[in-house]
């Protein structure tokens, strides 16, 4: 990895999506097979991960529904996050934590917690005043989002697929007032 700590976190465009399909579909398929239960399960290839950036991410970013934060590290892609404000009318006050991902050669360096910050401070600049997510019960995840101030509503037990064992494992639901 090198002796350069430098990180920068970066608002992705749809261009910038376009223009790095490749980084992010090996930062997808890197977090997917290392446990990460993002939706995906395997078999699952770089090609899998460019094609969720390209046909889930891009348009929605593109229409303005969707903020995508990307950090990089020693030159290369290390992290994502997303917040999703795709909210019904009744509900403009509120946004969704989506696919916090960091690649497994960068974890352990606070980049989650670099990322989280500079979501919840967009997140506020769009009045989103309530942030929610879900997590594997049990994930590294769980333990991280609860020391940033996210507090637990439930859970939820058989939501999601396990990424490597034939078997549905719980989700835990979570919310933070900004």
């Amino acid at each position: 990895m090198g002796n350069d700590t430098h990180h920068t976190v970066a608002i992705f465009s749809d261009h910038d999506i376009a223009d790095h399909l490749g980084e992010l579909g090996a930062l997808l398929h890197a977090c997917v097979h290392h446990g990460a239960s993002i939706g995906y399960v395997l078999t699952f290839s770089v090609e899998d991960g460019k094609t969720f950036w390209r046909d889930k991410v891009l348009p929605a970013v593109r229409n303005g529904s969707r903020l995508l934060l990307v950090v990089r590290r020693d030159g290369r892609i290390a992290g994502s996050v997303q917040l999703d404000y795709d909210t019904p009318p009744n509900q403009p006050h509120r946004a969704e934590v989506r696919k916090l991902l960091v690649h497994p050669d960068f974890r352990r360096q606070g980049l989650s917690r670099l990322l989280m910050a500079e979501l919840e401070r967009h997140a506020g600049g769009l009045n989103r005043r309530l942030l929610t997510l879900d997590t594997r019960t049990g994930d590294a995840a769980e333990p991280l989002y609860a020391s940033l101030g996210y507090r637990t509503v439930g859970i939820i037990p058989g939501y999601c697929r396990d990424p490597f064992a034939d078997q549905l494992d719980p989700t835990t639901i979570m919310y933070k007032a900004l």
